[in-house]
């Protein structure tokens, strides 16, 4: 199930405000297979009897597998977020929560990218639903560039519509949460199981941006005690926290918070060195420009080009580099105004003059730039 209108439209009829997703009118428009009568509700969404999170809710208990790609703004991502996780209450008080699942976490900001991460998830559920093969349990992975949070929007509980048990007990608090083998774009959670008079039957995930402050919303849920949380930011602190949830919907109190600092991503940068003469003549010639280009896809604040002169050649000045040489082996850095390069950016104003014995052609050689 695509969670948007079917053609570049929102996936949501009513979103969250100042999100950027793109207008119900616009949407309208660009949707053959939308009745006349629902242009009525363009201007006034409001008033739509029925929205996205019922739509999910209509299929419950049986399976549904739902993709976005949280990249796409005029998507509404966080509304589509809110909406699955809406929907999906409807599934917990049914007792089938683990019959959906809702899947944003990818890292490709294509629209209508068929994303990698989607495959494993989507053949699970059609071996559990379409071939009774499989008994993999649904879970909710959402894109920490769309975080929603159900909470803001709603101040009661999942009521239990499956047995009519009347239970109203939340299970016991989560203990011992820790975060281990971090990387600079994932962590591993792993906790004390809870205990409930009717069972467990799964934990929220909940993540909230730095060291303090920050709202903790829901990224994901596991019917385990163990969570790993992927598509982090490199060198970036987060505050976790987990609670338990039964089949009548009743939640625990969150767990104690575990704070975890993702390790700094590893640069992609490199330079290179070109070297033009400029002019010679039979007693020396001078190399301008000597022209470094950053050949990574990161900025880089600066470079050392380093080369080596023929024997009986002398480096007799330079310009926009600070210079040192040891015998015939020569060293140029950058100096303050040319240090700092964009990918794919250079500078050309570095040169240097050589003297020569006369009669002497060779050139510097073994130009390396790091």
């Amino acid at each position: 199930m695509p969670i948007e209108s079917g053609s570049a439209g929102v996936p949501i009829f009513r979103g969250i405000p100042g999100e950027g997703a793109q207008s119900l009118s616009s949407a309208y428009g660009e949707q053959p297979w939308l009745g006349d009568a629902f242009g009525s509700f363009t201007g006034s969404p409001d008033r739509l009897p029925v929205d996205t999170h019922e739509t999910v809710a209509m299929i419950a208990p049986r399976g549904l597998f739902i993709m976005d790609n949280p990249h796409i703004t005029n998507l509404g991502p966080r509304s589509a977020g809110v909406a699955a996780l809406g929907g999906a209450e409807v599934y917990k008080a049914l007792g089938a929560g683990e019959n959906i699942t809702y899947w944003s976490d990818v890292q490709d900001g294509s629209h209508c990218a068929n994303r990698a991460e989607w495959r494993t998830p989507l053949q699970q559920h059609i071996q559990k639903f379409l071939l009774g093969t499989g008994n993999a349990p649904g879970t909710m992975r959402i894109s920490p560039r769309a975080q929603a949070n159900l909470a803001e929007w709603r101040d009661w509980q999942t009521p239990s519509l499956g047995g009519g048990s009347g239970d109203t007990t939340a299970p016991s608090t989560p203990s011992g949460l820790a975060a281990s083998g971090t990387t600079s774009t994932s962590t591993n959670l792993t906790w004390t199981s809870s205990t409930d008079d009717e069972g467990v039957t799964g934990y929220d995930i909940l993540r909230a941006p730095g060291a303090s402050g920050g709202t903790f919303a829901q990224v994901g849920t596991s019917t385990t005690t163990s969570y790993g949380d992927t598509g982090l930011t490199p060198d970036t602190t987060y505050r976790y926290q987990v609670r338990a949830r039964d089949a009548a919907g009743n939640l625990s109190p969150v767990s104690n918070t575990a704070q975890v600092t993702t390790r700094p991503g590893t640069p992609s940068g490199g330079c290179t060195a070109v070297a033009t003469v400029q002019t010679q003549w039979g007693t020396g010639y001078v190399i301008q420009p000597l022209t470094i280009t950053n050949t990574g896809t990161s900025a880089i604040t600066g470079w050392t080009v380093t080369f080596t002169l023929p024997a009986g050649h002398t480096l007799t000045g330079s310009w926009n580099g600070t210079t040192t040489v040891s015998g015939q082996s020569v060293t140029i850095r950058n100096v303050g105004h040319n240090g700092t390069l964009a990918p794919g950016a250079s500078t050309g104003g570095v040169g240097f003059q050589v003297s020569r014995p006369n009669g002497d052609t060779a050139l510097p050689s073994g130009y390396a730039c790091a």
